[in-house]
């Protein structure tokens, strides 16, 4: 009996839904974080010079139906503010979703991605894809201002 209760232990038995929840919301936090940073810090670039920016805008990314001056406005707003709201887990789902368009909207304006001989550049893009629709499907977890408010969006 002894040995079962030791083995028991140390196959987690009977914990397993704390284990995995336990695990899942510190991997959601994980990936929150990490999606936000890379975004967070292409906003403070494009901030930190602005005229590089709209230079940018104007001149390689061709994002359609906006101007370019527009384009730069929301491109950097969306890099700065979404990921602010992700790293604290609030509204999650809309800016996983936000993130999301905004990525999807760099890979658009910019086809030069595809002719790269180094396919990291497309890639990064890819994984983040990835990154947000998992963090939209899954939500931010319970280590995040959703879940102390108690929004379904957690």
């Amino acid at each position: 009996m002894k040995t079962n209760r030791v083995l028991s232990r140390l196959m987690w038995h009977g914990n397993d839904d704390v284990v995995s929840k336990s695990l899942a919301d510190l991997l959601l936090l994980a990936l929150r974080w990490f999606i936000a940073w890379q975004f967070l810090k292409a906003g403070l670039v494009k901030l930190d010079d602005w005229s590089s920016t709209l230079a940018l805008f104007e001149s390689e990314y061709q994002v359609p139906l906006l101007s370019p001056v527009l384009a730069a406005y929301f491109g950097t707003a969306g890099e700065l503010v979404f990921p602010i709201l992700l790293m604290a887990g609030l509204f999650t789902r809309w800016a996983a979703l936000g993130l999301f368009a905004v990525n999807a909207m760099a890979v658009i304006s910019y086809p030069q991605l595809f002719t790269f001989n180094c396919p990291a550049a497309i890639n990064d893009h890819k994984y983040w894809a990835v990154i947000l629709a998992v963090i939209f499907v899954f939500g931010a977890g319970r280590l995040s201002v959703d879940a102390l408010f108690g929004r379904k969006t957690a």
